[in-house]
């Protein structure tokens, strides 16, 4: 296997940017290689690094053991050591998003727009790939499979830098990703993992300008707080996912009850789970009760409002700080609403723009709740949990972006493409 060492020596400020200097020109090596590569040769890599996961199954849960390990005792979270972990499924899952992004349309070299100017000029607008990226993510090592993937198939060289939490598994995925690009024949450079944790080389790549295109932070609110505040190159990012469902009086009520507890309980500990439920005030001893006892039963932890606490014993009072609290945990907050524009002005007031559904069976309510709440996804009648490139059928997704500007919703590969204009003249000159 194409080899990948950690250094856990301290970097001074000086090495540090000496580090990423010198990985910042080898991925735009690669990177321009990768970029003129047909689309079937990047797809052929994608498919052979799977290959190659799916034969390391024992080598990387053996690393990953070792990492949870160490999570635990340096006393980490069951929800953070949830994320860490990656077991037979997990890893199958990771394999088959690699294969799922290399069947995708190749998003590279796709006519955007095309047009002639009066003067005879013939302009296009096609895709290209973004350069060389920058992702910075914690404790999820799927999350070097994922990255690696996309960027390979949108022709981006990436470096990475994975937590210290996973740092035994994430290295060794990185070099099967490295291994799959060089039975395809492309340069193993347009995939690196940075070599130390020293926080150093986290502040060295953000300051990277003119040698990164852009940085994509995947983690906690610290991690991606950090980013936004030293980055001097562009960043997809978001802070946090305080997803929430409102639930209306015309709610269906085994959906709601089926809906609300898979948002909050099927994994507690990603972006996409549900941390506030508003109820529409006339269903709060209908649905509201059978929802607060099922999420009690699965071992969440209700937070309420005075209404709310009467549903059932274990209610416990909510404090203001629980709205737009991710609690990442099996926690939940739940409040009633007067109507849909309460709704909407809760979500407004508390919400991270990541993903917000309601659940109704009024079309007409759906679409004013689309209308009404401006966050990254919008959904009806769903669990707030498929907020996830893979079931948007991207294959995979780096992260969720809740900005407005180039990527917004789950960054795939088609999110990591720009675009150049291509003019074709016969002579013309300007006067």
């Amino acid at each position: 296997m194409t080899a990948l060492t950690t250094e856990s020596l301290p970097l001074n400020a000086d090495d540090a940017c000496q580090l990423i200097t010198d990985m910042a020109i080898a991925a735009r090596a690669s990177q321009q290689q990768l970029g003129q590569t047909d689309a079937d040769r990047r797809a052929h890599a994608l498919r052979e690094a799977a290959s190659r996961i799916r034969k390391a199954e024992a080598d990387i849960i053996a690393a990953n053991q070792r990492d949870i390990a160490r999570g635990r005792a340096a006393g980490l979270s069951e929800a953070f050591i949830d994320r860490l972990t990656l077991n037979e499924e997990r890893i199958e899952a990771m394999a088959s998003g690699a294969e799922a992004i290399a069947m995708l349309d190749d998003p590279l070299g796709v006519e955007l727009a095309r047009w002639t100017q009066p003067n005879g000029l013939d302009i296009t607008r096609i895709s290209t790939a973004l350069g060389v990226i920058g992702i910075i993510y914690e404790s999820r090592p799927n999350v070097t499979v994922d990255a690696a993937s996309l960027c390979i198939k949108s022709g981006n060289a990436c470096i990475l830098r994975g937590g210290s939490d996973s740092q035994d598994t994430s290295y060794l995925l990185a070099g099967l990703m490295r291994e799959g690009l060089k039975a395809a024949g492309l340069d193993v450079d347009a995939v690196q993992m940075i070599p130390t944790p020293d926080r150093q080389a986290v502040g060295a790549l953000l300051a990277a300008s003119g040698q990164i295109d852009v940085i994509i932070p995947r983690g906690g609110k610290g991690l991606v707080g950090r980013v936004q505040e030293e980055a001097r190159v562009p960043v997809f990012s978001h802070l946090e996912g305080i997803c929430h469902i409102y639930i209306s009086q015309a709610a269906d009520p085994q959906k709601a009850v089926q809906v609300a507890v898979n948002a909050k309980m099927r994994r507690v500990g990603i972006c996409g789970a549900a941390e506030t439920i508003l109820l529409h005030k006339d269903v709060v001893d209908t649905i509201g009760r059978d929802i607060t006892t099922a999420l009690i039963e699965a071992g969440c932890e209700v937070r309420g409002t005075t209404e709310i606490s009467t549903l059932h014993p274990d209610v416990k009072l909510a404090s203001d700080a629980d709205w737009g609290c991710e609690f990442l945990a099996p926690i939940i907050a739940i409040k009633p609403v007067a109507n849909l524009e309460e709704a909407a002005s809760h979500i407004q007031k508390f919400g991270s723009g990541h993903t917000e559904s309601i659940l109704t069976e009024d079309k007409t309510e759906q679409e004013a709740f689309f209308a009404s709440v401006d966050s990254a996804i919008v959904m009806a009648n769903a669990s707030t949990q498929f907020a996830d490139g893979g079931e948007f059928g991207m294959g995979a997704e780096i992260g969720i972006a809740t900005g407005r500007l180039h990527a917004r919703g789950p960054v795939g590969a088609n999110q990591l493409t720009s675009f150049k204009y291509i003019v074709r003249g016969h002579g013309q000159t300007r006067p």
